[in-house]
């Protein structure tokens, strides 16, 4: 089997879902604490990806300058094979899906399968980034991790590590990548103090001004910047916000849906159920009889 370095580098982490592992990749789902983590040399090739949660990571490789980078949903760290990071902390704690690739199969992706040439196949050591492939192919993963193993899943997974690789080695690659230009941007800690507003209210009303006013920017200002650090737009964010905290209260039980669409900030349940099924493509009742099933086929017999 691949080996990999998840177990070492997030020590303190809680591997949730279980993991998946084939020859070539594994799959893990972690809830990654507040803290000082391992700083390891990357056994192989690591792709992060945030689900859910908030915190400041700052991170180093070898003797490299100290970066600092917000882990948000939908935010990605890309750590290729042989790295030696020397420094990892987070000021928060993060749900993720990690997937492990050797480094020999992007080599042979990069250099035999895609046409690149001697040396194109080297992949870049960069955190904190949108990439939205990146994050259905995580999405599309979790359904592995969920769900009780089939014999079909080999053939999926398959053809998830491909579309994945051949991704890496297009957009990563040293010789391609260009880190984003360098304009005006939302200070990281001036946007941490607005996530923050967002979590301590999400069950109030919220507008574009209130946020604009937490950073000190006009609306107009502030809805181009934080898009440009977030990946979405703000009201984009908060529903999204929202939406995770009403699946957590819907699991969690005892609880009406009129009360969780009051609580997350909806106004009525109509709206709620409105936001609810275009997120997750069920309805808030179906969602909840989703989760009971799911807990009674689990419950030891």
């Amino acid at each position: 089997m691949l080996l990999t370095h998840g177990d070492e580098k997030y020590h303190a982490s809680s591997l949730m879902e279980g993991a998946r592992e084939w020859s070539s990749m594994r799959i893990e789902r972690r809830l990654i604490p507040t803290g000082r983590h391992n700083a390891v040399k990357a056994s192989c090739t690591e792709v992060l990806h945030v689900i859910s949660g908030k915190a400041m990571v700052r991170y180093r490789a070898a003797e490299g300058e100290l970066r600092e980078r917000m882990a948000l949903p939908g935010t990605n760290w890309l750590v290729p094979a042989g790295t030696e990071e020397t420094f990892l902390e987070l000021d928060g704690s993060t749900d993720c899906v990690i997937f492990y690739l050797p480094a020999q199969l992007l080599e042979q992706s990069a250099l035999a399968e895609y046409d690149f040439a001697p040396g194109e196949g080297e992949l870049v050591y960069e955190g904190g980034f949108a990439d939205p492939t990146l994050g259905q192919l995580s999405q599309a993963t979790r359904g592995l991790l969920e769900q009780p193993r089939q014999g079909i899943d080999r053939l999926f997974a398959d053809g998830i590590r491909v579309a994945l690789c051949a991704h890496l080695v297009a957009k990563y690659n040293t010789s391609n990548w260009r880190p984003a230009a360098r304009g005006p941007s939302l200070e990281q800690r001036r946007l941490h103090r607005v996530l923050d507003y967002i979590e301590a209210r999400l069950g109030e009303s919220i507008s574009l001004d209130d946020l604009a006013g937490e950073a000190c920017l006009s609306p107009f200002h502030f809805a181009r910047l934080f898009r440009q650090a977030t990946g979405r737009a703000p009201h984009q964010y908060l529903t999204e916000r929202r939406i995770k905290v009403a699946q957590e209260l819907i699991v969690s039980g005892g609880v009406s849906l009129a009360e969780v669409a009051i609580d997350t900030g909806f106004g009525s349940q109509a709206s709620f159920c409105r936001a609810f099924r275009n997120a997750t493509g069920v309805s808030p009742r179906a969602y909840r009889e989703l989760q009971r099933g799911s807990t009674v086929a689990l419950s030891p017999q």
